[in-house]
């Protein structure tokens, strides 16, 4: 089925209503609730991953890859943001038409424009079956964390920032989850229940892996033995696996050097890589190199640490050296995606985009 919208956005319209979401017109504006919300009620929208929260535009469509055409109008600076807090795009007078895609699986496509002025301009909507999906598997330092939580988030909610219209991103990674629990819980069934032929699975694990309970693992057995359920489900339905090795938590000894919290887990997924000639991506080592370089103060904007007062959700500040605030997710996704372009993983290298350094600098700010 052809689906082909096109909305043309004023800046008054959602202060005058005339916008505002319906299920009856099935688009429209939704204002942020606000940092106290029930986030068990509804997914976070895009619009409330800023300082100060803006309304999120959502069209209700079926569920896939649409294809996402921007025009702004205006001569205000827009970051594009879509579902649950994923970084797209950011336009300047300069780059004024953008195009995006975006998978969307609960029957809502959301989009936020964050600026210092409302966005004026132009999106037009059209679904895109042609395009290829990249899931994650994955813990809560590539989840989509929750918007209540901000400024946390993890380098998936990052990854479409570096990618073309040709690739959508479908983010499952969860909080807390191992290679074990994410089996156990159903999430790798959510995947297969809708993975194609030529599509990515992105997997990540390890942190959970090393708990001693029951999301707990041993690297040389069974945390090999869950990561080939993914890897041989992949290429059953004729996906890409690619191994990504846990990023290292922030901590250093006296000499400035990372200290290896991941035991024997990083070697034991990277011996996996050779056995099953798998594309492998040691962000262990490129988080590693990227922290030292850095050092111990450096490291701190891109971890979760706040001062008091800083955000409302962390009145008495926060000190997190295990996940991160926006800079650093971009940090980590920019590593991830060193590591495609290294595997020259097939057709999925060739969708990244070309990012200015300097624009990347400018984000999470």
């Amino acid at each position: 089925m052809i689906f082909c919208k096109k909305f043309v956005l004023g800046e008054d319209q959602v202060s005058s209503n005339e916008l505002l979401y319906s299920t009856e017109k099935g688009y429209g504006f939704v204002l942020p609730e606000g940092i106290d919300r029930d986030e068990d009620k509804r997914d976070s929208l895009p619009g409330e991953y800023c300082i100060p929260q803006v309304p999120s535009f959502i069209v209700d469509v079926p569920n896939g890859n649409y294809r996402v055409k921007v025009n702004n109008t205006s001569s205000n600076e827009i970051t594009i943001k879509t579902g649950q807090g994923h970084l797209h795009r950011k336009l300047d007078p300069t780059r004024r038409e953008e195009c995006l895609t975006v998978h969307v699986n609960d029957r809502r496509l959301k989009v936020a424009f964050i600026g210092e002025q409302s966005f004026t301009g132009s999106i037009e909507i059209e679904n895109a079956p042609d395009t290829q999906t990249v899931y994650l598997a994955g813990d809560s330092t590539a989840t989509d964390q929750r918007s209540s939580g901000y400024p946390y988030y993890g380098w998936g909610q990052m990854l479409p920032f570096f990618l073309g219209d040709t690739v959508a991103v479908s983010n499952h990674a969860g909080s807390g989850r191992s290679s074990k629990s994410f089996i156990n819980e159903g999430r790798l069934e959510k995947i297969w229940n809708t993975i194609q032929k030529n599509d990515f699975l992105l997997i990540q694990f390890g942190h959970n892996d090393e708990k001693d309970d029951e999301r707990g693992t041993e690297p040389f057995s069974t945390f090999q033995e869950h990561l080939k359920i993914y890897i041989d489900g992949a290429r059953t339905r004729g996906a890409i696996p690619v191994l990504i090795s846990p990023m290292h938590r922030r901590f250093f000894d006296e000499e400035g050097n990372i200290i290896n919290t991941h035991g024997d887990y990083i070697a034991a997924m990277e011996e996996l890589s050779f056995i099953e000639n798998v594309s492998y991506i040691d962000l262990a080592g490129k988080s590693k190199t990227l922290y030292e370089s850095l050092g111990d103060e450096g490291t701190k904007k891109l971890f979760t640490w706040a001062a008091p007062g800083a955000y409302a959700k962390f009145p008495d500040g926060i000190e997190d050296n295990t996940h991160f605030q926006e800079l650093g997710a971009l940090a980590i996704a920019k590593l991830v995606v060193e590591g495609i372009r290294e595997n020259n993983i097939e057709n999925l290298a060739s969708a990244l985009r070309m990012i200015n350094n300097g624009l990347l600098e400018g984000l999470g700010k």
